[in-house]
């Protein structure tokens, strides 16, 4: 028997070594073809992206398909000199201020977790939501309003009603897919819609930064946008009608649902290898209390607003102070810092993928790939237009990059002299931007949004995504529809 299955592995492995061997190929034959001067690839900037998503697609396999797609536009701009072109790319994803700060505040966050864990804060969160909660719908209204609370800031929301809500959700026995969709389609919405959160305090300032505000007027600039912001609504109200079962559970939600039914688990197939929990349940303790869920985020909370919404400040204060905290109730030193140590260990891998990411775009940019699409989008552009076009191009390319805040450095400082000249409003169209942004960190597979939700509710990020697609192009759909109205009326 173990002679066969040794055999079958040996087969398996074969099979990839000549998959692989024949990948490679591909890649050097595209290399040789394309021209020398990547400002003349035209539409052939598209084939890493294109390869990425089919890769993705169908081998579920996100950390390669990102390597892989980075390795290809290597390649293609580099040729033979593509391993020192990939190590320094690699190099400028690490030493980028966005992955500091993803290590820090991500990493930290699975230390906190683990912290409230380890102190059976979880589970008293969960026995207290537990005995309130008599209903699937009203277990996932209450994540939805648990998501809402912390809308600071899409992490903070994603990744603190995650670790609150995922075992209440459990005693339901609702897949882990649905936990996710509710989290991830309640925290970047809200936070994008809420005047003071991170998200219109970076816009803000960019907006600033790009001449379309004045200096201290950021807030009611930004809120001018709200009210375009299509996607983020009506992501809200589809999700909504999805819980409420006037939207029916459809696509891989509903292979979910019947998973679970059937007697199935709860999370997909390898969702522990990106669980926060490290696939463990949450700690019965001798004596839990509730104020070990409450006192740590509440720090957490008051440290990132004390700090001007800055949650690397905020999350290091908050470990300072959950230290004093928890070793004053009994908890030894040593065992404190063991604990933090795990939870930053528990978040390596969706700390990998989003560095990973950021490797994606940067070799996405050297092959001209968001040029290109802009280019080719704006050339006959006209006013009536203009929302729309910008909503879905740049919803397109942060679906395809996963570069999250990115998108609005390179898309703003774009679209405002556009909108100027063409004499449109400029609300609308940083709106149509800000509503793209949050589309595509839904829908991308790779994006600080999914991958964090999936680590906090231990859901594959690649079902979390999948299941998640169709009522997001649902809620994208009617954006664009609405867009399009908006142009047609206003211009």
């Amino acid at each position: 028997m173990e002679g066969t299955k040794e055999v079958s592995n040996n087969n398996q492995y074969k099979k990839m070594l000549i998959f692989y061997g024949i990948l490679f190929a591909a890649f050097i034959l595209i290399g040789i073809l394309v021209p020398d001067n990547p400002d003349d690839f035209g539409i052939i900037t598209v084939i890493p992206a294109l390869f990425m998503i089919i890769f993705i697609f169908r081998t579920k396999r996100i950390v390669e398909g990102l390597t892989l797609a980075t390795i290809l536009c290597c390649i293609m701009v580099h040729k033979a000199n593509f391993i020192p072109a990939f190590a320094d790319i690699a190099q400028v994803a690490m030493l980028r201020e966005d992955t500091a700060f993803l290590i820090i505040v991500c990493g930290l966050m699975g230390s906190l977790v683990a912290l409230i864990e380890k102190n059976g804060g979880g589970f008293a969160f969960g026995e207290f939501v537990a005995s309130r909660v008599k209903s699937p719908k009203l277990a996932l209204f209450g994540t939805m309003l648990c998501s809402a609370l912390f809308s600071l800031d899409d992490y903070l929301s994603s990744l603190t009603s995650g670790i609150a809500m995922t075992p209440v959700n459990d005693r339901y026995k609702i897949p882990r897919e649905m936990t996710a969709y509710v989290i991830d389609t309640t925290a970047a919405p809200i936070s994008v819609l809420n005047p003071i959160s991170t998200w219109a305090v970076f816009i803000g300032s960019l907006m600033v930064a790009n001449g379309i505000a004045e200096e201290g007027q950021q807030l009611p600039t930004y809120l001018a946008t709200v009210p375009f912001n299509f996607y983020a609504m009506f992501a809200l109200l589809i999700m909504i009608l999805t819980v409420l079962g006037v939207i029916p559970k459809i696509g891989p939600m509903k292979d979910a649902y019947e998973r679970v039914a059937a007697g199935g688990p709860l999370a997909p197939p390898d969702s522990e290898k990106i669980d926060i929990r490290n696939g463990k349940d949450s700690i019965v303790p001798e004596n839990p209390k509730l104020r070990n869920f409450f006192a740590p985020i509440l720090i957490l909370i008051a440290a990132v607003a004390f700090f001007d919404f800055d949650m690397q400040k905020g999350i290091i204060t908050a470990i300072f102070a959950c230290f004093i905290y928890f070793v004053a109730q009994g908890m030894d030193p040593e065992e404190f810092a063991d604990t933090v140590v795990e939870g930053l260990k528990n978040m390596v891998l969706p700390i990998l993928l989003m560095i990973l990411a950021f490797c994606f775009a940067e070799a996405s940019q050297q092959v001209g790939f968001i040029d290109y699409v802009i280019d080719v989008a704006v050339r006959n552009i006209t006013l009536p237009f203009l929302p729309v076009t910008v909503f879905l191009v740049f919803a397109a390319t942060e679906f395809i990059m996963g570069i999250n805040w990115g998108m609005y450095i390179i898309a703003i400082p774009i679209v405002a002299p556009i909108t100027i000249a063409l004499g449109g409003n400029i609300g609308v169209t940083v709106g149509a931007v800000a509503a793209a942004g949050v589309w595509g960190s839904h829908c991308c597979f790779y994006s600080d949004a999914t991958i964090l939700t999936s680590s906090s509710t231990g859901c594959n990020n690649f079902r979390h995504g999948i299941t998640q697609i169709p009522y997001g192009v649902m809620a994208g759909i009617c954006s664009a529809i609405g867009y399009i109205i908006l142009g047609q009326v206003i211009y």
